[in-house]
C-alpha cells in the first residue's frame, strides 16, 4: 500500500506539474510584503484511501493523487480557513505531512450533533508568513437570564463560530471562521447570520481600539447577494469587496453568472465612518482558483465524482498589504 510520503508515479508528477503552472496566476507570497487569507469547504475532508486512485469501490473516494493536489493549492496562501473537516482527520493530518514543517493548524473539536454534522473548524498557516497572536476562541450566545439583550437564536450556533488572532509583519489580525447551519428552510440560518454579523460588530468597536483587523470568512451559506440572507450577513455592516461578487464559487457555477448564483462563501470586513476599510492591513485585491480541467486530468470525472476527490466548493481569497504605508 502507497503512502502519502512516497514517490508518486509519473503521470501523478505530469498532472501536479501541470496544476502548478496554473497556480503560477495567483498572486505570488512575499515575506513582510503581502498577505493572502483564503477560505475553501473541503467537501467532507475526513478519512482518504490510500492508493494513488480510487475507484468506484473505494470508500471514501478523495486518495493520495487528490490530496497532493489539495496541497498544491492550499500552499499558495498564507493562512486558510477549512470547512467541513470530519471527525476522523486522517486527511488533513495527511495534508500536513505534505505541506511540511513549516505549515502549522488549529482546529475546533468536533461538533456533536445532527445539526453540527460532526465538523470541525480548522486554520491552517504557513508559519514563515504568519504567526500566532494569542488569541483563539470560539464564539457563544450569552446564557444568562439577566442578560437585558434580546438574542436571534434561542440555541447555540449549530457548529461553534471560530476565532483565531494572528500576525504578518507587525501587523496582528483576527479571523472568525464559521459554517453556517444548512437545513430545511431559512429561519435558523438567517437567526445565525444575524447573531454573528451582531456578534463581530460589537467585538470589532472593542478590537479596533486595540489597532486589530476582524475579517470574517467561512462557508455562510448565502444563496444570492441580496436576499435575506445576504442581509442578515450584512446587517451590521459586513462587506465584501464589489469584484468578489463574480468569484464563482462553486463546482457547479455557470461561466459568467457567479453574480447570479450561490454567495456561499464569503470574506468580508467592516468599514470606518468614511467608507475606508476598518483594517490595520491594506485590502489589495481578491479572487479565486477553479480547478477544474487542471487536476486529475488524467480520469474522465463527472462533477460529483470530482467533488469527493477534491471539493465541490472553489476556494476564495483575499491578498492583503502589510507594508508600513506612508501618512495620508
Amino acid at each position: 500500500m502507497p503512502t502519502i510520503t512516497d514517490n508518486p508515479p509519473s503521470y501523478v508528477k505530469e498532472d501536479l506539474a501541470q496544476l502548478r503552472e496554473h497556480l503560477d496566476k495567483l498572486p505570488s507570497k512575499a515575506v513582510d510584503q503581502n498577505l493572502i487569507i483564503a477560505t475553501w469547504n473541503i467537501r467532507h475532508f475526513g478519512d482518504l484511501t490510500e492508493k494513488w486512485e480510487s475507484d468506484e469501490n473505494d470508500s471514501p473516494k478523495r486518495d493520495l493523487h487528490s490530496l497532493l493536489c489539495i496541497a498544491e493549492i492550499v500552499k499558495r496562501f498564507d493562512v486558510i480557513a477549512i470547512q467541513e473537516v470530519r471527525a476522523n482527520i486522517k486527511a488533513l493530518r495527511h495534508l500536513l505531512k505534505v505541506l511540511g514543517p513549516e505549515w502549522s493548524l488549529l482546529m475546533t473539536d468536533e461538533t456533536k450533533g445532527y445539526r453540527g454534522n460532526g465538523e470541525r473548524l480548522v486554520f491552517l498557516f504557513d508559519t514563515r508568513k504568519v504567526a500566532l497572536s494569542g488569541l483563539a476562541c470560539e464564539l457563544v450566545i450569552p446564557d444568562d437570564p439577566r442578560d437585558p439583550r434580546k438574542y436571534e437564536l434561542e440555541e447555540q450556533f449549530a457548529r461553534t463560530p471560530y476565532a483565531v488572532g494572528f500576525k504578518s509583519a507587525d501587523k496582528t489580525f483576527i479571523l472568525v471562521t464559521l459554517h453556517a447551519y444548512y437545513g430545511k428552510g431559512t429561519e435558523r440560518r438567517e437567526a445565525e447570520l444575524k447573531e454573528i454579523a451582531r456578534w463581530l460588530k460589537e467585538w470589532a468597536l472593542d478590537a479596533n481600539s486595540w489597532h486589530h483587523s476582524i475579517i470574517a470568512l467561512g462557508d455562510f451559506n448565502i444563496d444570492r447577494k441580496g436576499d435575506k440572507l445576504y442581509e442578515a450577513f450584512t446587517s451590521t455592516g459586513l462587506s465584501s469587496p464589489p469584484e468578489m461578487d463574480k468569484i464563482p464559487r462553486s463546482i457547479y457555477s455557470v461561466a459568467g453568472q457567479a453574480d447570479k448564483e450561490k454567495f456561499y462563501d464569503q470574506i468580508a470586513w467592516f468599514k470606518d465612518v468614511d467608507g475606508s476599510d476598518a483594517l490595520s492591513i491594506k485590502y489589495k485585491q481578491c479572487g479565486g482558483f477553479d480547478f477544474q480541467g487542471k487536476v486529475l486530468t488524467n480520469r474522465d470525472l463527472t462533477k460529483n465524482q470530482l467533488s469527493w476527490r477534491i471539493s465541490d466548493h472553489l476556494i476564495l481569497f483575499a491578498e492583503f498589504d502589510v507594508r508600513e504605508l506612508p501618512e495620508g
